[in-house]
């Protein structure tokens, strides 16, 4: 082996390598799990899918040799434009030439082989961001290069939405850790699980309190990082708004309950005046107004002069504040629209059924029921390899697919999920040290790319298996059963490890 090859050698991170190669092995094993009782034929069979598996997976190490030693690394660099472009087109293409599949337009049949393209996009579509992002004159904290940023990462986005593929979508949303790394603030951070919050809050309890909610962390906000000279007054009447505007509602009912009680009792014993019936719609009438409307008026009073407020002292972060208010109250009054007619009928229900807002163990709860039952039968150490009765039998649908993490659950026990996030943890944080360690900010920040979309993968996968996300459909990374899913993370790591390798052999 010539000084060339041996640091050629070195340079690549094997410990990446070998925790990949693990991770498919793991998943293998369990796709045959989940299947061999179903199925006829063994772990390398073609009739069953534990084989058609092992096929994609030799296929798969083939394409990684293929990136890692064949393909010139800056390629991927120079070629990524038009690449996105392909990708794009493809993404659209298929929403009308694809067949319907559970509610999706998102396959190519290719004779036996079905391939999907949003599995690649996630490719282009971080090879385009760390090729704009990478730069020279590029700084996140101008609008003209964040709306660049946001582009690319939105169109593929909300194509893919429109193909009723919304779990790969919700992907995309990783990326923002991306930008956050290369300066975004970390307000936009805050400012998207402000919005998961009104609108879960909005559908779980009522807009009024989503109000009060984002209006008390606006007070909060400019009490403690507002200017100095009136942290003081803020705290002191928010804190009184916020008390005397939250309980105002409930003592305006209750004494109107009492007064309107007391109305019926004088009624029914002597004689009432016409003046006295009006009094009583009158105090009817209070009883029935929303709380809502009376906070929203009292904003409508006080926005105005706030606003004024803001304008003649040169007050930024109060100006910002009254815009957030008023987005926030826009996204609350929006919600019902957006759930009624913007999310297909089984994400709604699987949303209520998340939510508690009724339930359904035999419909749309069933999957999340029989994956609970088969991870906590399961125990500590498992029921071992092929023993697991929840999954020879068949409950939980989708085993080898979106729920696969079910098996490693039923016959590994807490202690093999405990294995199998360990390693996809190590993963993550592995990308993430490789990418930090890169001189080149292209290979950096694909690396960023490259880890939040594993990421988001593993936490929305096992957070629906176990209740804690809706049932969206999205595989879990090199473990479901799929060969789309398992090329598409392939070239998306091992792209990066050309890229550092490439790098790294010159130092």
């Amino acid at each position: 082996m010539t000084e060339r090859q041996a640091h050629t050698r070195q340079s690549v991170d094997w410990w990446l390598i070998g925790t990949y190669l693990v991770l498919v092995v793991i998943g293998w094993l369990n796709i045959y799990a989940a299947t061999h009782s179903s199925e006829p034929g063994s772990l390398i069979s073609w009739s069953s899918r534990a084989g058609k598996q092992f096929v994609w997976i030799l296929t798969s190490l083939g394409l990684a040799g293929l990136i890692l030693y064949i393909i010139p690394p800056r390629l991927w660099e120079s070629t990524c434009i038009p690449f996105y472009v392909m990708v794009l087109g493809l993404l659209v293409l298929v929403i009308f030439v694809s067949s319907d599949v559970k509610g999706s337009h998102s396959w190519f049949n290719l004779g036996p082989i079905r391939f999907q393209p949003a599995e690649i996009s996630k490719i282009s579509t971080s090879l385009l961001l760390a090729y704009a992002m990478s730069q020279q004159n590029f700084r996140i904290t101008r609008w003209k290069d964040f709306w660049t940023a946001a582009l690319i990462i939105g169109v593929p986005m909300l194509v893919i939405v429109g193909e009723s593929e919304t779990g790969s979508a919700l992907v995309y949303a990783g990326f923002i850790f991306v930008l956050y790394r290369e300066g975004l603030s970390g307000w936009w951070l805050g400012t998207i699980g402000l919005i998961i919050m009104l609108f879960v809050g909005t559908l779980k309890w009522s807009a009024y309190w989503s109000v009060m909610f984002m209006t008390t962390m606006l007070l909060l906000c400019n009490a403690y990082m507002g200017p100095k000279q009136r942290r003081k007054g803020w705290l002191l009447y928010g804190s009184l708004f916020v008390g005397v505007i939250g309980a105002f509602p409930f003592v305006l009912r209750f004494f109107c309950e009492r007064v309107q009680a007391h109305m019926d009792f004088l009624s029914s014993r002597v004689w009432v005046p016409s003046a006295h019936e009006n009094y009583h719609y009158f105090w009817s009438f209070l009883l029935d107004v929303n709380p809502l409307w009376i906070l929203l008026g009292m904003g409508a009073v006080a926005l105005p002069l706030l606003g004024v407020k803001a304008w003649n002292g040169k007050d930024r972060f109060l100006a910002i504040s009254l815009g957030v208010w008023m987005a926030g109250v826009a996204l609350i009054f929006s919600t019902d629209y957006i759930f009624q007619h913007v999310l297909q009928p089984h994400q709604r229900s699987r949303i209520e059924v998340l939510l508690g807002l009724k339930e359904d163990p035999a419909g749309v709860g069933y999957n999340v029921m029989q994956s609970k039952i088969a991870i906590g039968s399961g125990g500590f150490f498992g029921k071992g390899y092929l023993q697991g009765t929840q999954t020879t039998f068949g409950f939980v649908p989708e085993q080898a697919t979106d729920f696969i993490f079910c098996t490693v659950g039923e016959e590994w026990g807490f202690l093999g999920c405990l294995v199998v996030i360990g390693l996809y943890t190590f993963l993550i944080a592995r990308l993430v040290l490789d990418a930090e360690s890169c001189r080149g900010k292209f290979t950096r920040i694909y690396g960023y790319c490259v880890a939040a979309c594993v990421f988001m993968h593993l936490f929305i996968n096992v957070g629906m298996t176990i209740g804690l996300v809706p049932v969206i459909g999205i595989p879990l990374p090199l473990l479901s059963y799929g060969g789309s899913s398992l090329w598409g993370f392939t070239i998306l790591i091992f792209i990066f490890l050309s890229l550092y390798r490439d790098e790294k052999k010159y130092f």
